[in-house]
């Protein structure tokens, strides 16, 4: 990737110029199954795009309680776009159909109407689940003509998962967004696709964002390596997680962690004292995270490969906290 940047042909990305930029945009845009795509720096900025493109002030997005969008983004959809986010259950990672539909039902009574459904897949909080075919068809069916979004900062994560092809995913969105870093390794940078003229709006957004980009070949020619040659590693990292799932479960039994549900690279557990337990961790020379009160996330990546999680593992045998 470090030479793909120092070789990279650059040219002006705000005035659409950069032939790198608009391979990685349409590699991508191919690989979803979109008519076109938009290079941006940041997940939160694709996924904040897409909600001020598809929405309007004063509407809602159905969205999952914890998903990114709602709990990581600091308010930013409320800020950005002047909408406000009707909650749903997503303790498994996906939406219900009919909570979908009493959501939009709802506006027939005085509540918010819904500009927008929004999915996250593979499902961070929910270590890293990935939706079902047949779970995702039905939101799609359930949302009716009120466009769905999907943040897939992980959506590759998903494909290897589960066989199934990220255009294949996407088919139903109005727009999806995944992340070129994470398990794809680059260093920086998303993509977000959709119709030409909805990326059009996007890229007017982007600019009104303070997104728009000069030189950005030399971040887009890790991107394209990350696109080509990344993906088909995935399920390494796949595997890693799942032997650190089963040693969090056997250490905590009661964490709340089903290893069976752990089927790319996230694993999210309960414990009562995280930061005594990332303490420990870090003394170890094991990096984790916290995402919520009591709540500790492991992700594998590229940069942890099999020593390095029995390393981790061996460590969780003396770390604080019941095993109860």
């Amino acid at each position: 990737m470090r030479s793909a940047m120092a070789e990279a042909e650059v040219g002006d990305d705000d005035y659409g110029e950069d032939p790198t930029v608009r391979t990685l945009e349409e590699t991508f845009a191919a690989r979803v199954g979109k008519p076109a795509a938009l290079f941006v720096a940041s997940g939160v900025m694709a996924n904040q795009i897409a909600i001020r493109v598809l929405t309007r002030p004063g509407t809602a997005v159905v969205a999952g309680r914890r998903q990114h969008v709602v709990a990581y983004e600091y308010g930013a959809a409320a800020m950005n776009a002047g909408i406000q986010f009707i909650e749903l259950d997503d303790h498994d990672g996906m939406l219900r159909a009919d909570d979908v539909r009493r959501a939009r039902d709802a506006a027939a009574h005085h509540q918010p109407d819904v500009s927008l459904v929004s999915i996250e897949h593979t499902h961070m909080a929910a270590s890293g689940a990935p939706w079902t075919a047949p779970g995702l068809r039905a939101v799609i069916d359930a949302a009716g003509p009120v466009p769905v979004h999907m943040d897939g900062a992980r959506l590759f994560n998903a494909e290897a998962a589960t066989g199934v092809p990220a255009a294949e995913w996407a088919s139903g969105t109005a727009t999806v967004m995944c992340c070129l870093s994470k398990g794809l390794c680059a260093p920086v940078g998303s993509l977000l696709a959709g119709e030409v003229d909805v990326i059009a709006e996007g890229r007017l957004a982007r600019k009104r964002l303070g997104g728009g980009m000069r030189q950005a070949g030399v971040l887009a020619a890790p991107g394209l390596v990350a696109l080509t040659e990344m993906v088909e590693r995935l399920p390494e990292d796949h595997a890693r997680a799942r032997r650190l799932a089963d040693a969090v479960a056997d250490r905590w039994p009661g964490c709340g962690l089903d290893p069976a549900r752990v089927r790319t690279n996230i694993v999210t557990f309960t414990h009562p004292e995280p930061d005594k337990l990332l303490s420990h961790l870090e003394s170890h020379g094991v990096l984790a995270h916290a995402i919520a009160p009591e709540t500790v996330r492991f992700v594998t990546h590229r940069d942890v490969d099999d020593d390095g999680v029995s390393r981790a593992i061996a460590t969780l045998g003396d770390a604080p906290g019941s095993a109860g």
